[in-house]
């Protein structure tokens, strides 16, 4: 292939790639202001792009919905091997929760969508998990190999529990889920009687 046009083409991927990118970031700033059926246009105006750019990656709302879903968890997922790097276990496995405690609290508008019925979000529920339990579970083990933490702790009954948490509406609902989920944090520590 001529240089030319193998430049062209990786410039097009380039290209493409930073347009899903802005696309994805404003979707993600756009549902958590205005809730997942906000305006296309609007999402398309505060990432540069036209609609038709748009609509040529995500045809439908729901395809758009997914993608920033499963964006954001992946994220959330990957700073528990940041967090591992950093800190003592009992500490990065404390970070990450509250990390995950944030991504439940941003996310209440997508949630309710993928549990809207639409056929698109069925896969979502399963991809949460394939991410979040092992990415919890890697944190617990370090953490109970430390002595820091009990060994009787399940990942995925931790992510529903702080799911839980994370549900408290109100003006103070972030703060109420931050203290809830620090007192959670203490329960799980490995304590040496006194």
């Amino acid at each position: 292939m001529p240089e030319n046009i193998q430049s062209k083409k990786k410039h097009i991927r380039a290209d493409a790639a930073r347009n899903e990118d802005a696309i994805l970031e404003a979707a993600k700033t756009v549902f958590a202001e205005s809730g997942v059926d906000a305006p296309v246009r609007e999402i398309a105006k505060m990432a540069g792009v036209g609609i038709g750019t748009l609509y040529r990656r995500f045809p439908a709302r729901s395809d758009l919905v997914v993608a920033v879903f499963k964006r954001e968890v992946d994220a959330c997922a990957a700073t528990a091997k940041t967090f591992a790097a950093q800190y003592k276990p009992a500490d990065a496995l404390s970070q990450w929760l509250h990390r995950y405690s944030q991504f439940i609290v941003t996310k209440k508008g997508l949630a309710a969508a993928l549990h809207s019925g639409d056929p698109a979000f069925a896969p979502l529920p399963d991809y949460f998990r394939a991410k979040f339990e092992p990415t919890l579970q890697a944190l617990l083990a370090k953490a109970v190999s430390a002595g820091d933490v009990r060994g009787d702790i399940d990942a995925y009954d931790l992510l529903r529990a702080i799911g839980n948490l994370a549900s408290a509406g109100g003006p103070d609902g972030a703060e109420h889920t931050r203290r809830m989920l620090s007192l959670l944090i203490d329960g799980l520590r490995v304590t040496t009687p006194t």
